[in-house]
């Protein structure tokens, strides 16, 4: 089955994944931030946990879900960034289809983040209190690349400063924004 074509050849996608604790969100925030306005910011954990309040489970609706606000965000000509843990396994599907019907530039990038890296950074976090290191412990999935041959994989000891430039030249998002482009009611 083809996917369905999304976007435009001036569109770019990139996808943010890897554990939890491993820097998605920081690095998929600040990738926004940098580009400025026309770039969305699609979280897995927002539409899954909040607005769906789903637990990522075989069957759910949270990947036709994901890949639905994609596509709506790049037929709308905005850029995106879409950051989760994306589980291979669940998503994989959704990923390929929103790769393959994509018409513009498209990069997918996996944190390869150890467990015990994980642990350390969760710590660090506000939502350290949400949840145990025994439950990250058990939502651990250990390289889970999708092996796609442009796949970008950065190690975890590539920090926030290097990771965001790279991600971004290697998906071609310029990197252009200012702070006051994301204040509320300025045009």
């Amino acid at each position: 089955m083809l996917a369905e074509p999304t976007g435009s050849p001036e569109t770019i996608l990139v996808c943010v994944r890897g554990n939890s604790g491993a820097g998605k969100s920081t690095i998929a925030r600040e990738l926004r931030r940098r580009h400025g306005r026309g770039c969305a910011l699609v979280e897995q954990d927002y539409l899954r946990r909040i607005l769906l309040r789903e637990r990522d489970k075989p069957g759910g609706a949270a990947p036709a879900l994901i890949g639905q606000t994609v596509r709506f965000a790049l037929d709308h000509g905005y850029h995106v960034v879409l950051e989760g843990i994306l589980y291979s396994g669940r998503y994989r599907g959704m990923l390929t289809a929103l790769r393959d019907g994509h018409r513009g530039r498209s990069l997918f990038c996996y944190l390869d983040v150890s467990l015990a890296e994980t642990l350390r950074r969760h710590l660090t976090r506000p939502q350290a209190n949400e949840f145990t290191s025994e439950r990250m412990s058990g939502w651990y999935a250990a390289q889970d690349v999708l092996g796609w041959p442009d796949e970008l994989v950065l190690p975890e000891t590539t920090g926030l400063e290097q990771a965001v430039p790279a991600i971004a030249a290697a998906a071609g998002l310029p990197q252009t924004g200012r702070d006051d482009d994301l204040l509320p009611n300025v045009p």
